[in-house]
């Protein structure tokens, strides 16, 4: 009960009601849309965040000032896959090919990217090679 009594004195508390006409976009959801779909309900999303913008500066409902935040995320959660699909068909570009960007290489240590390959380090040259043989 003390904690129903906190919650109704906050003056940002949303109504229940409210919250079920939110629709949060899922992003297993989103990883099913090609880009050119994600890009649309970017725009979309984006325009509708412009007018409760608006709502928010005229004094609109708590309604829409709490919908604010859940169009934020969505259009974050837009972009995290959409980037996501852009960086893995630029992997799949470069796979088996000689170079690479920057941004697909391995990240590891700077000291690991620096290290010597085992077939370099275990390279030997020919006058040893023939040393070894012999002696």
């Amino acid at each position: 009960q003390a904690r129903n009594r906190s919650l109704a004195r906050k003056s940002w508390c949303v109504p229940p009601r409210a919250l079920d006409k939110m629709v949060k976009v899922k992003a297993f959801e989103l990883r099913s849309k090609t880009s050119k779909e994600l890009l649309k309900e970017l725009d979309d999303m984006k325009a509708e965040l412009a007018q409760l913008r608006v709502a928010k500066v005229s004094g609109g409902a708590a309604s829409k000032l709490a919908k604010i935040k859940i169009v934020r995320k969505s259009i974050a959660r837009i972009l995290t896959v959409y980037n996501q699909k852009q960086k893995a068909e630029a992997r799949k570009e470069y796979k088996g090919k000689k170079y690479m960007p920057l941004d697909l290489r391995p990240k590891k240590t700077r000291k690991i990217r620096r290290a010597l390959k085992t077939e370099q380090k275990y390279a030997k040259t020919q006058r040893t090679k023939t040393r070894e043989q012999n002696f």
